[in-house]
């Protein structure tokens, strides 16, 4: 009595005679939808692998990889504790230098002659020059202890490490290096390297790292998109990553924006852009229009850089609006755009005040419509909805009305990110009226689940999408080679952009009264 998977007995071959049980898996796949609330960030730090995405959610994970954040140009923490403060909480940060960062180290040499140990930050930056090492006395009689600490990181212990001379300092560098089992793995902050020496171990000695550098003074826009080479730098350390928004922290450099877009077009990322800080409108239009930016995988942030109050720091200054912009998409559903959602922590902008300045401007009617006309959006206040900060246009860098929105990027890269992470299961299955069915019915579902969540919406009595996967579009001179082709169409929601309201009033207005039927107002 066999109970097998069906699909791997041939059941029209079988001789013994028995009860043969299948196992039918469900034959409907179910479609859940891939995140859109990952934000892509590249930029300099003080510590942390160099082209390596990591994932961190909060100010204290980015502590914890990379440091604290800086108040310079370029600085990735700058960039996420804005986001923050949106209400982002999902990032996949990719650290770049310019080449010349070096890790921090220390020589223990007592006797003169000969090194016991040589310790090494385990990556590159100024955060190793903060590394202190304890010698002290083990736990256990007659051992060792070594703690490595610096400050806002976790101390690293290594007790109980027995021997003297050259074998303890040996036994170290095993124990720091390879850890101590399950309880102690290997050090996040050092490595050791033993120099063979044979000096006494002293309990109270105490060891400071030092030379480290960031690499950071010559990183621009060029050093943030990298290479795409193996290893990858910069920008494509985010291939495969699923985020779905990107930015290069202060990247200003029109030269680079194409580049950026072409990245986002391939990899379904919104890549938010932004123009040099004190730029002009004038200026913004004609740099956009000779970079050759029109694409929908990118919005391009107006050069009207923004203040705010850095508490790490202590001080208020100027950071590029992408943080609040990628934060506050990050934070809000696909279908949604970035128009008139209120921004938080902002202090002023540029172009509205100075701070500590009781006096405000804000753009002219004029202004705005030169740099939503030209496709670049802008911070502004106020808002449609009040006298708030937020974003004034909700505009991709498109020139096209049809897919220039906020929404219809989101939309068109979850849908697509979505149906590539979840329909190759059907790959490989044999091609039949049931295949067809079931692919249908995998969209369909989908499709419907985004209908009850209000993703989509019906506008009339016709449904928002259609799905066609049968022997219309799938002729035998196709299937016959191996192809099986899925139409899918989706009507996004629109975003009420211009509101009309039509006021007759007046002493000689008439009133045209309408008696309305049954229960209705």
């Amino acid at each position: 009595m066999p109970i097998v998977q069906q699909g791997t007995v041939n059941t029209t071959a079988l001789i013994v005679p028995d009860l043969y049980v299948q196992i039918v898996a469900p034959q409907n796949l179910v479609l859940n939808g891939v995140p859109t609330n990952l934000i892509g960030v590249v930029g300099s730090a003080t510590w942390g692998p160099v082209g390596q995405p990591v994932i961190v959610g909060t100010m204290t994970d980015y502590a914890q990889y990379f440091g604290a954040i800086q108040a310079r140009k370029y600085d990735m923490g700058t960039a996420i504790a804005v986001a923050v403060q949106q209400g982002a909480q999902a990032f996949r940060c990719v650290r770049a230098t310019d080449g010349t960062d070096l890790a921090a180290s220390v020589t223990y040499m007592p006797s003169g002659t000969e090194a016991s140990i040589v310790a090494t930050a385990r990556y590159t930056g100024t955060l190793g020059n903060k590394i202190s090492i304890s010698l002290q006395a083990g736990t256990q009689f007659g051992t060792s202890r070594m703690v490595v600490a610096a400050p806002g990181l976790f101390p690293e212990a290594f007790d109980n490490i027995s021997g003297s001379g050259a074998a303890l300092w040996a036994a170290f560098a095993a124990a720091i290096n390879l850890g101590q089992g399950v309880a102690r793995g290997a050090s996040q902050l050092v490595t050791i390297a033993a120099g063979g020496g044979s000096s006494a171990f002293v309990a109270g000695t105490s060891l400071a790292l030092s030379g480290g550098s960031d690499g950071a003074t010559g990183v621009t826009a060029t050093t943030l998109v990298g290479e795409d080479v193996a290893p990858r730098k910069g920008m494509y350390g985010l291939r495969g990553q699923g985020c779905s928004i990107g930015m290069l922290a202060d990247a200003d450099d029109s030269t680079q924006w194409v580049t950026q877009a072409g990245f986002g077009l391939s990899e379904g990322i919104y890549m938010i852009l932004v123009g040099p800080a004190g730029d002009t409108i004038t200026d913004a239009v004609t740099v956009k229009a000779s970079a050759g930016l029109d694409s929908y995988a990118a919005k391009l942030m107006f050069g009207d850089w923004v203040w705010w109050q850095d508490q790490v720091n202590a001080l208020t200054r100027l950071v590029s609006p992408q943080g609040f912009v990628a934060g506050r998409l990050g934070n809000l559903s696909p279908e949604q755009s970035s128009l008139n959602k209120q921004l938080y922590g902002v202090v002023g902008t540029q172009k509205s005040t100075v701070p500590g300045s009781p006096q405000m401007s804000s753009y002219a009617s004029a202004d705005l419509a030169a740099l939503l006309g030209a496709g670049i959006d802008v911070i502004a206040n106020p808002q449609p909805g009040g006298t708030y900060w937020g974003v004034r246009g909700g505009y991709n860098s498109s020139s096209n009305a049809a897919i220039n929105g906020d929404n219809y990027t989101r939309m068109t890269n979850y849908l697509a990110a979505t149906l590539n992470a979840g329909m190759g299961t059907y790959v490989g299955q044999l091609v039949n009226n049931s295949l067809f069915q079931q692919i249908r019915a995998t969209v369909m579902s989908f499709l419907q689940n985004l209908l009850s969540q209000n993703i989509l919406a019906q506008v009339g009595t016709s449904p928002p999408f259609s799905v066609v996967c049968d022997g219309s579009n799938n002729p035998i001179t196709r299937t016959s080679l191996g192809y099986v082709q899925c139409d899918v169409q989706v009507q996004y929601q629109a975003i009420n952009e211009i509101f009309i309201i039509n006021l007759e009033g007046g002493q000689t207005v008439t009133i045209q009264s309408q008696t309305l039927p049954s229960g209705q107002v």
